[in-house]
């Protein structure tokens, strides 16, 4: 019988021991490189610095090279004044070949090169905020949900240490009956309170289960995997000041970004207002031109050499439509400069928000803490009258509600404090893998 235990307890060891043991690193980390969210910030932001080029801005030579070559079989009814030089021939054959090589650059055109290629320089930095900023609500969400099976787990202990306590009102109850100290109906309602904590967890245990597949939905580990978290206490850093979250809120990336929109959208307006001005372009190049017929004027015509031109394009009338396009530019850029000012709005009231609660819970944790510590301290003395025939059923029953409520408000206040604590973090854009 005892190899077989040995043998079973080897067993368990192992089971534990090939679990995946995942601490709050190893969850960012892994989150940050599976996430399909961040994978598409990747994938723009290397679009954008593909595109960030004078070429694409229009700012280099275009060389273009053409060959055509026809044959041609035609009828030919030539009449001269001599009439001994009359042609008329039927199914003539003929050849025009003509090739060639352009080259072609803006030299002017209202500094539209200039201004595309700044824009396309704030769409590069733009992209690589929208990433960080990808990054940073990443961390939030698996920081905030690694933290929730922490608070869970927690309460789950607090279940635990007050089932062990029904058992022993039990245990006890059975003794004081089996000398006639107790009646049946104490020792039910025992029975009874035991079996509705055992069913709280085996409830919670779903709760715990649940939120480990939201953890690991966010970091994108197979659900069926069993995860062991390696931390199982949730630390608050007690110092954050609001001042420092305000004046962090600026270095927030999706603030930067919305405040590049802005750079972008005016670039737009330069560019848009550049069509209104002449476009003069240089062309060079070299051409070849050969006609060939078997019978005509000419049997054999060919021209060839460089050439070298400025061609000056002038907008003078279209209906106004560069003039409607450039309107059209200025209220998007009011519009962007509305949603920067928005966005710097919402994260002022959600830094204002999430300070009130963080301080709240400070404060409500220095006196939670007691409660449950006296809670705990109220549990063993009733318990302990208990077993002298002091005490009765209903005051041990009564110490453990408040035992569970106060475990159950001590772990939720912890849980909201680090909440809001990690929501300043995110807001002023320092949120870190580990606080």
């Amino acid at each position: 019988m005892k190899k077989i235990l040995v043998v079973l307890l080897g067993f368990c060891c192992l089971q534990v021991a090939a679990q995946p043991r995942l601490s709050l690193t190893d969850a960012i980390n892994t989150a940050l490189k599976n996430s399909y969210d961040i994978q598409l910030a990747k994938n723009n932001l290397e679009i954008a610095n593909t595109n960030n080029n004078i070429g694409i801005a229009g700012g280099l030579p275009t060389v273009t090279g053409t060959a055509n070559d026809q044959e041609q079989i035609t009828t030919i009814n030539q009449a001269y004044t001599d009439a001994s030089r009359d042609t008329k021939r039927s199914n003539v054959g003929a050849n025009n070949l003509t090739v060639g090589v352009t080259g072609s650059m803006v030299l002017f055109n209202g500094w539209r090169v200039v201004a595309t290629k700044k824009r396309l320089e704030e769409l590069e930095k733009l992209n690589q905020q929208l990433l960080n900023a990808q990054i940073q609500n990443t961390i939030a969400g698996v920081m905030a949900k690694y933290y929730d099976v922490v608070r869970q787990q927690t309460y789950r202990q607090t279940i635990m240490q007050s089932i062990d306590l029904s058992k022993q009102r039990l245990d006890l109850i059975q003794v004081r009956k089996d000398v006639g100290l107790a009646n049946n109906a104490d020792l039910f309602q025992a029975q009874l309170d035991l079996n509705a904590l055992v069913q709280s967890l085996q409830n919670q245990d779903l709760v715990i289960g649940q939120a480990k597949t939201d953890l690991q939905s966010l970091i994108f580990v197979q659900p069926d995997t069993t995860i062991i978290l390696t931390d199982t206490v949730i630390t608050i850093d007690p110092a954050i000041s609001l001042d420092e979250i305000r004046a962090g809120i600026k270095n927030n990336p999706q603030l930067i970004a919305a405040g590049m929109q802005v750079n972008i959208n005016e670039l737009i307006e330069r560019e848009t207002a550049a069509q209104r001005y002449p476009t003069v372009r240089a062309t060079t190049g070299y051409n070849f031109v050969s006609s060939k017929s078997a019978a005509g004027f000419s049997l054999l015509n060919q021209s060839y050499g460089p050439f070298l031109g400025l061609n000056v394009s002038v907008p003078i009338y279209n209906g106004g439509v560069f003039k409607r396009q450039q309107k059209v530019a200025e209220i998007n850029t009011r519009n962007a400069a509305i949603a920067r000012d928005n966005i710097y709005f919402d994260f002022e009231n959600s830094a204002m928000r999430s300070y009130q609660a963080y301080i709240n819970a400070l404060q409500q944790l220095k006196t939670e803490q007691q409660n449950y510590d006296l809670s705990k301290q109220l549990v063993n003395i009733v318990l302990e009258r208990f077993k002298q025939g002091v005490g009765t059923i209903v005051d041990v029953k009564l110490a453990q509600q408040t035992f569970e409520n106060e475990g159950y408000r001590l772990v939720n206040l912890n849980y909201a404090a680090k909440a809001a604590e990690i929501e300043l973090r995110r807001v002023s854009g320092k949120l870190a893998p580990q606080q």
